[in-house]
């Protein structure tokens, strides 16, 4: 279906009532917007900030027909919303991005493929449905990393295997669900980059994100990204047009890339959403990455975010309210200090029961060079007890 111009005083629809949904609903608000979110969860973090919940299961078709009945356009805050409900969504309004792209995106074998059809190199790998595909797997992809085809985030549904042996006993362990197996490579960074795509096909980006992992869940991103040369920023921007044109893709996606050792650029995965590394972009752009969403959705023009101040982003994970004296209750955080930096933009997403690995909020911190952002970050973290960056 052909969206339609929607100006403000429409209602816009998010699948998903998580934080990613909180900042869209933000976003669309401040521009005159309302929206209506659908979650299951009565506590849901946008459904909170929404100016109507549907509180229902995903493929549920009375929530569905509700959801539809009351907005204008729909799209989604996670991957994991069942493409079957966007599906059907889609039958009566304008839905961004599509079902089709969020199934790619949804299962790792297929974006793979994805990758290889836009001319975008990844890891070796290989994809493994059976015991047969187990057992052909390439002498060269091992040591690797074995990651569930599907469900997997942050780290999820993954396991470093060394040998056959390991591989096997992971694969089990896993329950034998298909999976992808790739080549652990010599990795020197890791990048990201946000794109938006219109209706009519125009692409903007934001700046290139430098981004920094622990146990699988983003911990740090710095933009501009000090060690990325600008050519191989160049070529990961264009590498991301590519794939969020060859996917027809309508919306914000995020592609995250690996640099290897020898400086070659690798596809990592995508994201058919706004993205964790994307957050810093609501403090030091003058258009954030939750704007753009709203104005792809809406079919309004895409203007190139700019970079107004450099940026470090701190992700704030529940471990945070845990690491006092007395590690088995929780504690506020001493926001009141981390506050009194200069440039320092914190976001708490509403979510009230705080658990170890579970996102809490992010601490954007910005500054006019990227050294004075980096100093008061590692401040920042100090008094947070998070590791330096």
């Amino acid at each position: 279906m052909t969206a339609p111009l929607l100006l403000p005083g429409a209602t816009l629809g998010v699948m998903g009532g998580g934080q990613l949904g909180r900042m869209f609903v933000h976003a669309a608000q401040a521009m005159g917007y309302a929206v209506a979110v659908l979650d299951p969860d009565a506590g849901s973090p946008a459904g909170a900030a929404a100016d109507h919940q549907v509180r229902t299961a995903y493929l549920d078709e009375a929530g569905l027909a509700d959801l539809a009945a009351r907005c204008d356009a729909i799209t989604t805050e996670f991957e994991n919303v069942p493409a079957a409900a966007l599906e059907r969504l889609a039958a009566s309004r304008p839905v961004a991005p599509a079902a089709a792209a969020v199934a790619v995106c949804q299962d790792r074998a297929l974006e793979k493929s994805r990758f290889g059809a836009s001319g975008v190199p990844c890891a070796p790998h290989a994809v493994i449905a059976d015991e047969r595909q187990l057992a052909a797997v390439p002498d060269a992809l091992l040591p690797g990393i074995l990651k569930t085809a599907r469900l997997g985030y942050d780290g999820k549904g993954q396991a470093r295997v060394a040998d056959r042996a390991e591989l096997q006993a992971a694969w089990r362990a896993m329950g034998g669900v298909a999976s992808v197996l790739e080549q652990r490579l010599p990795l020197q960074l890791e990048l990201s980059v946000i794109v938006a795509r219109g209706h009519d096909g125009k692409v903007v980006h934001l700046p290139v994100q430098q981004n920094l992992h622990r146990d699988g869940i983003l911990a740090v991103t710095q933009v501009p990204a000090p060690d990325a040369p600008a050519a191989l920023q160049a070529q990961a921007i264009e590498a991301a047009g590519r794939v969020a044109e060859a996917l027809g893709y309508v919306g914000v996606l995020c592609v995250e890339f690996f640099v290897l050792q020898d400086g070659s650029l690798v596809a990592n995965e995508m994201a058919p959403r706004p993205h964790n590394s994307g957050h810093y972009s609501i403090d030091a752009c003058d258009v954030s990455q939750f704007e753009l969403q709203v104005r792809a959705l809406a079919g309004l023009p895409l203007v190139a975010p700019r970079l107004h101040s450099a940026a470090v982003m701190l992700n704030l994970l529940g471990d945070l309210w845990f690491d006092g004296p007395d590690a088995s209750a929780p504690r506020e955080p001493a926001w009141d200090r981390v506050l009194a930096l200069p440039g320092a933009h914190l976001h708490l997403y509403g979510k009230t029961d705080a658990r170890r690995g579970r996102k809490m909020g992010h601490l954007t911190i910005t500054a006019d060079t990227p050294e004075a952002a980096r100093g008061v970050a590692q401040q920042a973290a100090a008094l947070l007890g998070l590791p330096g960056s």
